[in-house]
Formats: C-alpha cells, sequence, structure tokens
C-alpha cells in the first residue's frame, strides 16, 4: 500500500510554491501561475492556523495580489516579507488589524457625507462572489510594499533563493546568474556581489561568524566569508564508490544542537544529477557548524528531496520530495519516520500549535508527555538501523551508530507545499516520531 495522503488543510486558486510560518499563529503561503495568460492568478494567502477540538484547520484571513508575478521564494523577518519574484525581490510589511482598528476603519470621516454608524457592505456582485474564499472580509492584515530591486541578470532570470540574518539585518539572494547578493534590510541597499558558482544557485545558508553557504548546481558546495571562499565541502570524499558528479547539492540549512547551546550544526542534501531507470539514492549530511568536518552521512531514499527544513529546537529534519512524499528525520541520527505524501512538496515550515504547554520560540522546553502511536517502529530511542554511511573513523562509526536519545517530548506540527493548489499538514508527536492524518498532533 503506498503512503497515505494527509488531509487537506486549505485549497488556493493557485500553486503554491513558498510557506512561511509567523510566530502568531500565521502560514503564508505564495505561489501563482506567473505572466502566462492561462487565467491563474499569483498572490501572497495570510492564513490563520488553529487548533479547534485537536484538529487544525486553516481559515484565510487577507489575499494580497502580486499581479502577474508568482512568489517562488520567501523569507520572513517579523512582520517584514522578502518575496522573490521573478527576478527581482519584493520586500513587504504586514500589519495585523485588531478589534478597534477594525471597527474604526470602517467608520466614515467627515468628509464621507450625512451617513453615520458602521458603513453597511454592499452586496456582492455575481462576478465578485467568485471570490468569496479568496479575499478577506475582515480585513485583519493590511500589506504595504516597501521596496523591488532586482537581484538576478541572467538571461532566464529567476531569483531562486533568499535568506535572513538571524537579526533581520542582512538579506542574502541568489538565482539563476550564479551571484550571490547580500543587502541590507529591510532597505535593500547592496552590501556585497560576487560570483559564487558557475550554474545556478539552489540554496544559501547564513551562519555564524559572517559566513555563509552555497549550494549550485556545478556540484559544488561552498562556505563563504564575504567574497573569500574558506572551504568546498566534499561529502563524498569517505565513499569511493561514488563517482564524480553524479550528485549535486540541493539543499543547506543551519540548525542547533539540542541541549548544547554553543553548538552548531550544517545539513545538506544530496541527489543523483541524472535519473535512471535504477535511480541511486539521495543522501542527507549532517556537518559540524563551525569545522565543517562531515559527521554522518546517510541514504534518504531513491524519491529526489525537492526540499529541506529543521525543526527551531534543532530535534527533527523535514525532507519533501518531487512526488510529494515528506519523511521526518531525527537529527542526531538522520533516522526516518514513515513517509505520505501527494504530487510534487515545494515548501516545509514548522510551527508549535499555541496549546503545547511550552512558549514559542523555545519548544525544547516543553515537558509534556504524550503517547507514541508506532513506538516501536518509529521511535528514535529504538534499534538503530544498520551503518549505510561513508567510512568513518572507529570513533566516530560507533557515535553514528549509537542510538538516538529520545528527544524532548514536545508537539509539533509539519506544514507543507506544492504546486497543486492545496496546503496539507503532517502532524508530528514525540518521543516516538509518528506521523499523522489528522490535525491532532
Amino acid at each position: 500500500m503506498g503512503p497515505r495522503r494527509p488531509p487537506e488543510l486549505y485549497r488556493a486558486p493557485f500553486p503554491l510554491y513558498a510557506l512561511q510560518i509567523h510566530p502568531r499563529g500565521l502560514a503564508l503561503a505564495a505561489g501563482g501561475g506567473g505572466a502566462a495568460r492561462t487565467g491563474v492568478r499569483n498572490g501572497l494567502h495570510f492564513l490563520q492556523l488553529e487548533q479547534i477540538g485537536g484538529q487544525l484547520s486553516a481559515s484565510l484571513l487577507h489575499s494580497h495580489d502580486t499581479e502577474t508575478r508568482a512568489t517562488m521564494s520567501m523569507a520572513l523577518a517579523g512582520d517584514v516579507i522578502a518575496a522573490g519574484q521573478d527576478a527581482s525581490c519584493h520586500v513587504l510589511r504586514f500589519r495585523l488589524q485588531g478589534p478597534d482598528e477594525k471597527s474604526s476603519s470602517s467608520t466614515p470621516s467627515k468628509a464621507g457625507g450625512a451617513q453615520k454608524g458602521p458603513r453597511k457592505r454592499k452586496a456582492p456582485s455575481p462576478s465578485e462572489k467568485g471570490e468569496v474564499d479568496t479575499r478577506s472580509e475582515a480585513g485583519e492584515v493590511a500589506v504595504e510594499t516597501l521596496c523591488s530591486v532586482q537581484t538576478d541578470f541572467s538571461p532566464d532570470a529567476l531569483q531562486k533563493a533568499v535568506r535572513v540574518s538571524a537579526d533581520h539585518s542582512l538579506l542574502a539572494t541568489g538565482g539563476a546568474d550564479g551571484f550571490l547578493r547580500v543587502w541590507e534590510f529591510p532597505s535593500m541597499k547592496k552590501v556585497l556581489e560576487f560570483k559564487a558558482h558557475d550554474g545556478e544557485i539552489e540554496d544559501i545558508a547564513l551562519g555564524p561568524e559572517n559566513k555563509v553557504v552555497t549550494a549550485g548546481r556545478d556540484f559544488q558546495c561552498c562556505v563563504w566569508q564575504r567574497d573569500q571562499l574558506v572551504l568546498r565541502l566534499r561529502w563524498d570524499e569517505n565513499m569511493p564508490g561514488v563517482p564524480d558528479k553524479t550528485y549535486r547539492y540541493q539543499a543547506c540549512r543551519f540548525g542547533t544542537v539540542p541541549d548544547q547551546a554553543e553548538a552548531l550544526r550544517l545539513y545538506t542534501v544530496q541527489v543523483p544529477h541524472k535519473r535512471g531507470r535504477r535511480p541511486p539514492p539521495c543522501y542527507l549530511t549532517k556537518w559540524d557548524g563551525k569545522s565543517f568536518l562531515p559527521l554522518l552521512t546517510q541514504p534518504c531514499g531513491g524519491e529526489v528531496i525537492s526540499c529541506l527544513s529543521v525543526s527551531d529546537s534543532g530535534t527533527f529534519l523535514g525532507l519533501g520530495t518531487v512526488t510529494g512524499s515528506v519523511a521526518i528525520h531525527v537529527s542526531f541520527s538522520l533516522q526516518a519516520a514513515s513517509p505520505c505524501g501527494c504530487c510534487c512538496c515545494s515548501a516545509l515550515a514548522w510551527w508549535w500549535p499555541p496549546s503545547c504547554c511550552c512558549s514559542w520560540p523555545s519548544p525544547a522546553s516543553c515537558r509534556r508527555e504524550e503517547p507514541c502511536g508506532d513506538s516501536k517502529r518509529l521511535c528514535p530511542s529504538g534499534p538503530s538501523p544498520a551503518w549505510s554511511g561513508p567510512a568513518l573513523p572507529p570513533g566516530q562509526r560507533e557515535a553514528a551508530q549509537r542510538p538516538a536519545a529520545p528527544p524532548a517530548p514536545h508537539r509539533v506540527l509539519l506544514l507543507r507545499a506544492w504546486p497543486r493548489p492545496c496546503l496539507p499538514m503532517v502532524g508530528m508527536c514525540a518521543p516516538g516520531v509518528s506521523l499523522h492524518g489528522t490535525g491532532a498532533a
């Protein structure tokens, strides 16, 4: 039996390509059909995430029209959004309107005539009735455009990656021309620009000490400090059976280490450069985030990985594939839970429900005990699988084969988006990682 399909959380009138979670329980889902006159609109939707009766629900608060531009990449810094649309980065600011603001905005000004009291909403025309699913009637979100700058200058220009620094002062962009550009944020004043890859830049990760990691389609994953190359990562140097240029880097992300405040890890995904009748597996590699030495590599299935996400606690990794399946891995051992999916997964994001006893953004402090539905098969503290990673020194190999310590028991939801216009949800509870097809996690 194939992987089960999770319930549909929200359906948008356009393909979804980017997803971000705001601490106030908002999901920002964006995408569109682009400039082609196909009738498929482009937009950015603001969804309110809630748990009602143990089930996750998403209600549309506001739909922001992006005209002829589809948002393909997105980063969030507080209430400021950096949206990659075609060859440009559009910086938006949104504001949640409270009840007082909404009531005052509905009161007419003195110049508006003799009408008093709340203004009644005009009944929608037949052409407007078709948009009730995509337009906010409550007007709870106000969006303004701050600026827009071109960030890619290739003939087929496209901004593919965008990341904001931890202090929200810098923004890094990369795209089809292979240039890494760093900007002051949100003023978008250019700080740095240099050629990082011969091909497209697939992903960017911003690390400590002003280091930047870039993954390109030229088989390279590079560590930079400003415009100086620090290191080229070699995930396969201990795997002599892998021919050169068989794999390319698809994604890179930094993550914290539970119970180690000063430690940092870098995670990269390697996918086959060419697909054959019997496709080789993709690989997931964990690196030391300061020395950039490889710590552990594990295969992560034959489906091509399309996106990678790391939970804020650093305990879990989420992998999405081009076929739509999603797998949750334990960061300590890179062991995987059972996948579920459908179609193509284009974005992943983590959300800690407010019903959890922990406070944002420190879910690792939660101490709620939750039962595991299938602990014998999925619990990360169970038996460790046979070693299938690269050849490692004896000390590292024993550490890699050591059973993963049970993570701090907390509840988390992993949301995913894909080009089909719907936003499903994959739930996960710990300890004993398990995937749920319902909103109860």
